[in-house]
Parts: structure tokens; sequence; C-alpha cells
């Protein structure tokens, strides 16, 4: 091969690079670099058989059904997929109704601001994040309300990434996280003026035990709001099409079981709280939420190759590449979910906790 050519062949593949990478755009979203992919604390060598693990879990359904097992469930998977989560999707590890001229990144920040704005809280206030991820939410959340917000995660690695993402944005004055479970957290009784939860409470085993908690450690008067993951009142038990969707959100969500909407506002007034409003964020005129994840597929293809060659180099864990390619498969459930109506993970209720028993 003369100069010429392989000057050719060379310039070729890296135009090609660059076009596949940062004309397509980076795969990157604001913190997270392919090459950087990890397993969270799981160490390198031990990703592939802890996918292997997680995976055993749904063999044996009673064993996701034990209260105790759950914590240790949900953990693990948010070691396997936080790193992908920031890389290909973002810092707010949840959906929000898409908004014509809006980018996603947009659509998503007034999601998390009308969280805050629904609690009524001044700037200066203490509100609490239950299930606070890498802390996406709370940094919008804070810069938007002026509020100090803090955020309660069960996985130490998120701690970490989080505690970085808010002294970066210079809002570590404001924003605090905590490793926990928040079915027992570690705060005081009457401690907070208010409290959110986006899409995360679907993790705990038993609803009623996080409400509880949340109802304790917020001050008589103050609100909580929460965007659910439920099935809707077009679900149906006995259509196999809807059991096989419903389950495949489970399986690739660490779900140990999606909740019918109508059993939130039940559990909410059954730990003490008023039932101030209920919304499914996701109906009409509320643009289609699972639009992203549909415009979101020729990414997933060119993320997975990527992925798979970083693997083959030996540079991204080798279990990453599975976890990428159960995350694909859970998109396509989670858009079925959407389309037939039977699911949404945007049911919103606002609470009161009463000022006194007899309020």
């Amino acid at each position: 091969m003369d100069t010429l050519t392989l000057f050719c062949t060379a310039s070729l593949l890296a135009g090609g690079l660059y076009w596949f990478v940062c004309v397509l755009g980076s795969a990157e979203q604001k913190g997270k670099r392919a090459v950087h992919l990890s397993g969270g604390s799981i160490a390198k060598e031990k990703v592939q058989d802890t996918y292997k693990q997680y995976w055993s879990f749904f063999r044996r359904p009673k064993e996701i059904e034990r209260t105790d097992n759950v914590p240790a469930f949900v953990d693990t998977f948010y070691n396997l997929v936080t790193d992908i989560y920031e890389w290909g999707w973002g810092q707010s590890f949840h959906f929000s109704p898409s908004i014509p001229g809006k980018s996603h990144r947009e659509a998503t920040r007034l999601h998390e601001e009308m969280a805050v704005d629904l609690l009524n809280v001044k700037p200066g206030a203490k509100i609490l994040d239950a299930g606070c991820g890498v802390g996406g939410p709370m940094r919008a959340i804070a810069a938007h309300s002026g509020a100090n917000v803090v955020g309660i995660t069960i996985n130490e690695y998120q701690v970490k990434r989080a505690r970085m993402h808010n002294k970066k944005a210079g809002l570590d004055k404001l924003c605090e996280v905590v490793c926990g479970n928040f079915l027992q957290m570690p705060f005081d009784d009457n401690s907070f003026d208010g409290a959110y939860s986006i899409e995360a409470t679907c993790h705990a085993p038993n609803l009623e035990e996080v409400y509880s908690e949340i109802y304790r450690v917020i001050k008589p008067g103050s609100y909580y709001v929460s965007y659910e993951w439920v099935t809707t009142e077009l679900y149906r038990g006995d259509d196999s099409e809807h059991v096989e969707v419903i389950q495949g959100i489970e399986r690739g969500d660490a779900l140990p079981g999606l909740r019918n909407y109508k059993d939130i506002a039940e559990v909410a007034s059954k730990v003490g709280f008023e039932v101030v409003k209920e919304k499914d964020l996701a109906k009409p005129p509320s643009n289609p939420w699972w639009t992203r994840l549909k415009m979101g597929r020729f990414a997933y293809w060119r993320n997975h190759i990527m992925i798979t060659v970083l693997a083959w180099l030996g540079i991204a864990p080798k279990g990453v590449v599975d976890v990428h390619e159960m995350l694909f498969v859970t998109a396509d459930y989670l858009t079925r979910g959407g389309e037939t109506g039977i699911f949404t993970p945007m049911h919103m209720i606002l609470c009161r906790k009463p000022e006194s028993k007899s309020d």
C-alpha cells in the first residue's frame, strides 16, 4: 500500500470516527465518558458475575419479595447501571413529558422544578430528596428554589458521584448527600420543611414503610410530593401482553413489584397524610414521555458498538455490555407500556402532614 493510499485510508477512518462520535452527538451526557464506564463500587473483574447474580434474583421470585433482600438487590442494580445512565441519559434518572420547542434537558428541568413549586417552600428551607441518585433533580431544585436539599440514596457510588457533581456545579453549600436506606432514614423527627421523591419509591418493597418514614421526618404542615411508577386503569392482569410488559419493566429496573395507581393515595392516607392532589402527569395534554426512548434507538446501537469495543480492549468491564443490552430491552418494554397506556412513571401525588392529629 503506497503512502497516498495509506493516508487516505487513515483520513477516512478518522473522519468516520469523528462523524460517529461528534457530529452524531457525543454519547456523553454531562459527566461520564465511555472510557470511564464501570460497575460502580463493584470491582472491574466481578461486574459480569454480579450481573448474572442480579438476573438470578428473578428466577427466585420469593427472594425479591423478602423485604430484607430488596435493599441489597437495588444497591447492586445501581452499581451496575449508574455509569451507563449518566453516560447515555444524563444526571437525572427519570422521565418527563415532552414539551414542544424544549430540549429533553429543559423538559426534565421543568418537571423537577414543578415538584419543588408544589412544596411551597421558601429560600433557605430544608427539604428531603428521598432516593436522590446522582443528584440531577437535587441540583435543579436547589438552584431554582434556593432551598437546602438533603438527598439520600442507598448506593455509595452514587453518593460519591452526587457530591462530585454538586461541587462542580457550585451547589455543594445547598446540596448534601447521605448514604442510607429510605426505609430507615438517619434523620430526626420533624426535621424537614418538605420532601419529594422522583420515580424512586418504586424500589421500596413496601410503600407504607417509606411513606411512614417521610411522614416522620417532615414537619407538621409540610408537604410531600412524589412521582410514582404505577400501572394505570388500562392494565389488565388477565392480558398476557400486559403482564409481559410490566414484568419486563420490573426485571430491567430492579422493582420488587409495580403498584396499581389506586394504591398510592390509599397508602398515603393510611400513614396519616392528607392527600391534596393526585394526577397522572403523563396523560394528555402532556406529550408522550417515551418519545425520547424511541428516538434513542440509533444512539443505543452506536453506544453498544462502542461499549463492546471498549470491553474487548479491556478498558470497560465485560459485564457492562450485558447491562447495556438489558437496559435496551427494558426501554422497549417501557415504550410499550407508555404506548398502550398501561404504565406511567409520573403518577403525581401531593400530600400534607397535618398540623396536629386533630387538624
